[in-house]
């Protein structure tokens, strides 16, 4: 379906861009805007209307949308605009173009557009996991006591408080409805492997000396307990089945064609042959009758499923962080009116309202400060400790954290406007823009189905027709053997091995890796995007230095001083300095008429000397000048990106400290592995120019943006991804968490913050930044070891299907027994597991 609109309010050529780009994020769209005509082509897979497209606009800036109708005569005539209420604007949404499927699944690789399910069967085209669309949240009753004897806890069916006795009272709530893929799948496995591990000892029983099993459980009973077993593992895995059954019809063979191919194939013989087993011929007949399979089934079965519940949860992963992130944002405001004061619900703001934000508060929407002033913790956007002074006209941030004063401000955006929402927006999309891990497996598997399936054909027409007698049972029989031998059990272990132990030797090492597709990707990487504040430098400010300017005093004497009068502060500076004096060996001593001046600094009486310790404009309120000497002293420390307090007694100032956030030991290291590696490292950071110019040229980094806010992370990122270079992104922050879902390889700081560590793929549980070359080596032997497994696992089936196929017949008379494939199969697996195991010694 394509459209024309008139496209109004455009000026330059970004502003194209910010159009096209927000017209193309809603789904089934693809929109081209021309600057010069002032116009939108969209073509869509669905009719979607002009109010849903100017909302999305609007919400962008001011550009106003238009339709272009084409008449029967081929004149054009423009519609009106639409017009769009304030209660349209911020409704709360479903997903873009997915108002009418809100809790069915699609494939997050759009491989059939935006085609959904029903439930969760899986991509009938790449095999993938689907991701639920997110469902409106509903309303529910609960039920909690007045006397709130258990907190906020509920019930959900009404009844009397189990403590106080009392009636408990009903209230509405609104929940959300969850995915719960991975919950379901754990289950399943669960089942799976309860069941799975006796068939196992069962079947490889009598591979033990002595035969002990045999000795428990009569052979003649045995498969038939093997075959009670393993139903349980095949109906929990069923849709592993139907997943092959849907490649084979669609023609999309992948890894399940595989799977389901010999897995059925095995199941089907060991059934048959438990039941009729006269239908054989007796060179497939041992000592204790024919050989089975169904432990072969089970722990094909019960691998592939483990690797399912790990992609489950990787693909959780994305839900996790958003909530995270919600969790930032205050469920209620107070609003200011003509009347007094109310608390009110975060969603009912409207643009306009005045609200007051108590100290400790988090500030409910982006707004403007009318009146008061405060200390704001911004370090969630910027990523910077230091708290920011704001005072009336200046802006604030939905999120961020007021100081220790009260103040009023008006809100300017709400809903999907404010900056929290836009950050959650963008982890959003990141997360679902990436392609999952094309695994080598699936790759062969394309050709490797076919071949196996038109081989198992011509086995069974080239015994039909000149094979002994009976012809039909040998040539089903042979048949049936070319797919059992393609069964990949070797195959089922090889990559699941190599990164589960590949996992473990990380996390033994510090670095937790949370899927496989990073553990490939991190080889590839040739550019390190790293933040600077709890990444390069320690996140936290310290005292560098205590400089004195008196001869009354000693920078020891200073350092008691001010550690003395900041044990009363809760500013963040405070404990750098008692820190500092407790690592020096000194006892603070007490404080009187300690007074907290925000914006400005701190004063109190130590050792009964009035001592003032902040910035410029408390020595103005305290009266003590500032020489020009003093002043250029402090303009160079300033200059390298440090902050300094000034220390006064009285009205005279005795001294200054410097304080600075202080670059990791190892972060020096770190880089120059990095790019010994042949890896480019950029660093971008919201702080100033001045202190990333100091921390880029200390650490050797050429190349670095400072001042930069999210969305410039995330867009330096798409800029280079788009010159065809793989990125990795190292983070802490809640800042940092879009560009680190953007990122080929998100790597987080295990002391950083809970957004960024779900928004990555790998954590460093150390904080160090040390880790990621230690990463960048587990990638490149598990990667290696993966393909080495592979080779196991393929050279086995390339040598032994056309021996069960009956190659070796003519010459030699040998026909392929199940109980040597047995062996062999065994011998493959046991290949693939001592080659994975070898990764433990691995040198990181």
């Amino acid at each position: 379906m394509k459209k024309e609109y008139k496209v109004s309010g455009m000026s330059c050529n970004g502003c194209r861009t910010k159009i096209e780009d927000t017209l193309n994020e809603i789904h089934g769209i693809q929109a081209e805007v021309s600057l010069e005509n002032e116009n939108a082509h969209i073509e869509s897979h669905h009719d979607i209307d002009t109010l849903t497209l100017q909302k999305a606009l609007l919400k962008k800036g001011n550009y106003i949308l238009q339709e272009v109708v084409t008449k029967e005569d081929g004149s054009q005539e423009i519609l009106p605009a639409v017009e769009v209420s304030e209660e349209d604007m911020y409704q709360q949404e479903l997903p873009k173009g997915m108002e009418d499927k809100a809790g069915k699944y699609f494939c997050p690789m759009l491989c059939e557009g935006d085609k959904v399910y029903d439930t969760n069967v899986g991509c009938p085209v790449c095999g993938m996991n689907l991701e639920q669309i997110p469902a409106p949240k509903i309303e529910k009753t609960v039920y909690y006591c007045p006397m709130l004897c258990e907190g906020d806890k509920t019930y959900d069916k009404p009844g009397n408080c189990p403590k106080c006795g009392m009636n408990l009272v009903p209230k509405t709530i609104l929940v959300e409805q969850e995915d719960t893929t991975y919950t379901d799948m754990l289950k399943k496995l669960r089942i799976s492997v309860a069941f799975t591990i006796p068939v196992f000892i069962l079947a490889m029983g009598s591979m033990i000396p002595g035969d002990p099993i045999g000795k428990i459980v009569p052979h003649e009973w045995n498969n038939y307990i093997q075959l009670l077993f393993t139903i349980p593992v095949v109906y929990v895995c069923w849709m592993f089945f139907s997943r092959a059954w849907t490649s084979f019809k669609t023609w999309n063979l992948n890894m399940f064609s595989l799977i389901g191919l010999g897995s059925a194939a095995g199941l089907i013989f060991s059934v048959v042959a438990l039941f009729f087993p006269n239908l054989f011929p007796d060179d497939f007949k041992g000592e204790h009758g024919i050989h089975l399979y169904f432990e072969s089934v089970a722990v094909i079965l019960t691998l592939v499923l483990v690797g399912q519940v790990m992609e489950a949860k990787a693909h959780s992963r994305t839900n996790t962080a958003i909530k995270e992130l919600l969790k930032l944002s205050p469920t209620e405001a107070t609003l200011v009116t003509e009347n007094g004061e109310e608390i009110i619900q975060i969603d009912k703001i409207v643009k306009g309202n005045h609200l007051r934000v108590k100290p400790g508060e988090k500030i409910p929407v982006d707004g403007e400060i009318i009146e008061g002033e405060s200390s704001i913790d911004e370090s969630m956007i910027t990523g910077e400790p230091i708290p920011v002074h704001k005072v009336k006209g200046d802006k604030v941030v939905s999120g961020t954290i007021n100081g220790n004063s009260s103040f009023i401000m008006m809100a300017e955006k709400v809903g999907d406007e404010t900056l929290l929402s836009q950050i959650i927006e963008m982890v959003n999309n990141a997360s679902r823009s990436r392609a999952p891990i094309q695994k080598l497996a699936d790759q062969v598997a394309k050709y490797f189905v076919p071949i196996v399936v038109i081989i198992a054909i011509a086995t069974f027409i080239l015994w039909k027709t000149l094979g002994p007698e009976p012809r039909l049972a040998y040539a089903f029989v042979n048949a049936l053997a070319v797919l059992i031998i393609a069964c990949p059990c070797a195959l089922g272990l090889a990559t699941p091995m190599s990164i589960m132990v590949g996992i473990g030797k990380g996390a033994q090492n510090g670095v937790l890796i949370k899927n496989a597709e990073a553990l490939e990707t991190a080889n590839k990487v040739d550019v390190l995007i790293t933040d600077k504040t709890g990444t390069l430098t320690e996140g936290k400010p310290s005292v560098e230095k205590i400089v004195s300017i008196s001869s009354e005093y000693t920078e020891k004497d200073l350092l008691l001083l001010t550690a003395s009068l900041n044990q009363n502060s809760e500013h963040a500076l405070a404990t750098s300095f008692t820190k500092k004096a407790k690592e020096d060996g000194l006892s603070l001593t007490s404080v009187k008429m300690f007074n907290n001046i925000t914006g400005k600094g701190i004063q109190g009486l130590v050792d009964k000397k009035r001592i003032s310790l902040g910035n410029k404009a408390l020595m103005d309120v305290v009266q003590a000048p500032l020489t020009d000497s003093l002043l250029q002293q402090v303009e160079r420390e300033q200059s390298q990106g440090k902050t300094v307090s000034y220390i006064a007694d009285n009205n005279t100032i005795i001294g200054y400290a410097v304080l600075f956030d202080k670059i990791k030991e190892s972060s020096k290291q770190a880089v120059k592995d990095l790019q010994n590696k042949g890896i480019e490292v950029i660093m971008i950071t919201g702080d100033n120019p001045k202190t990333a110019q100091a921390v880029a040229t200390e650490l050797n980094i050429k190349h670095f943006l400072a001042e930069a806010m999210p969305e410039d992370k995330l867009n330096e990122i798409k800029k280079l991804q788009e010159q065809g270079r793989i990125v990795a992104m190292a983070g802490d922050g809640i800042n940092d968490a879009p560009a680190l879902a953007q990122a080929n390889v998100g790597i987080s700081m295990g002391t950083g913050t809970d957004v960024a560590i779900e928004s990555a793929e790998i954590t460093l549980l150390q904080g160090d930044l040390i880790g990621i070359p230690k990463a960048i080596n587990l990638s490149h032997g598990v990667m290696k070891n993966i393909k080495q497994n592979l080779f196991f696992a393929f050279i086995y089936n390339s040598i032994g299907i056309p021996i069960a196929a009956g190659i070796l017949y003519p010459v030699f008379g040998i026909v392929l027994s199940p109980m040597i494939a047995a062996v062999a199969m065994s011998f493959s697996s046991v290949s693939v597991i001592t080659n994975s195991l070898r990764l433990k010694n691995l040198k990181l």
